[in-house]
């Protein structure tokens, strides 16, 4: 009897928790359908009472930019996961292997980066006058490549692997790449998962380095693009009002940024169903292991 109304009590908790995380959701979705005069004077709604996409119609004024974007940011944002899950599992494999003699200070160099770097001029010179990248894909996907934290956290979980395994293997004529391939990589799932799920986020969320690097428009990420065209309506309406012209309607400010929301999230929250059920399992590695 404690063990049901225990359970009761605790998906009932649980069913509060997840609407209450769905509503900023709601919130955004029902922002971006409402009239831009009933957000200025009443504020933003749960439910769209004066419905209106007019957002929605400003934001695919331009459909070719806009799916240009979008190709974009999908080609990104899956070279860079699979090349960053690749080299992020590749290095941390090395690093785990205690019969790498240079593992520690390949490990140096990489924690004494993440405390010390060049700076932004540096970085930037390099990638634009050395490495000739500027209006390059390549601009959108090395620089976050490798992320030391990541590569903690796949070493941890690559520690917990038993030695036997890797010895096994080797008695049996496998080279390191293929143990690296076909043993650890298959029994390493939770942690490919999970990094892969926060590379994916940070490629499709990025836009910094397409303001940085970027200036063709057929190169813009979804972000940029979004991010552009709010700085130009912008713009435009301080410019009217400067010039002493009245700005009434026609810009519906409040609703576009909620439209681009729900533009520039929809697509990506589909990637949380396809690893879920490696995910919690992986937000726990190096819990216990340093």
């Amino acid at each position: 009897m404690d063990r049901m109304l225990f359970s009761v009590i605790g998906y009932f908790a649980l069913t509060v928790m997840a609407l209450l995380c769905l509503l900023p959701f709601l919130l955004v979705v029902s922002s971006s359908m409402t009239n831009e005069e009933k957000i200025i004077l009443d504020g933003y709604q749960f439910l769209p009472f004066d419905f209106s996409i007019e957002a929605y119609k400003i934001l695919f004024k331009y459909p070719d930019q806009i799916v240009n974007a979008y190709l974009v940011t999908l080609g990104v944002t899956a070279v860079g996961t699979l090349l960053g899950l690749f080299l992020t599992s590749m290095t941390a494999y090395a690093l785990s292997r205690k019969d790498f003699k240079w593992r520690n200070k390949f490990s140096f160099f990489f924690f004494f980066t993440t405390l010390f770097n060049g700076g932004l001029v540096p970085w930037y010179l390099l990638i634009v006058n050395y490495l000739h990248m500027k209006d390059t894909p390549l601009a959108l996907v090395l620089p976050m490549l490798l992320n030391v934290f990541y590569i903690i956290v796949m070493k941890s979980f690559l520690s917990s692997i038993p030695e036997a395994i890797v010895e096994s293997a080797k008695i049996d004529g496998a080279g390191d790449f293929r143990i690296y391939a076909q043993l650890i990589l298959p029994l390493s799932k939770p942690a490919l998962a999970t990094i892969g799920l926060f590379l994916a986020l940070a490629y499709w969320n990025d836009w910094y380095n397409a303001l940085l690097f970027v200036s063709d428009e057929k190169l813009m990420p979804l972000q940029y693009y979004l991010y552009k065209m709010l700085g130009n309506m912008d713009g435009m309406r301080k410019a009217m009002m400067g010039a002493g012209a009245v700005v009434t309607t026609a810009l519906p400010t409040e609703g576009l940024k909620m439209a681009m929301t729900v533009v520039a999230t929809g697509p990506i929250l589909l990637a949380y169903p396809l690893v879920q059920r490696y995910f919690v399992r992986g937000l726990t590695i190096g819990a216990v292991k340093g």
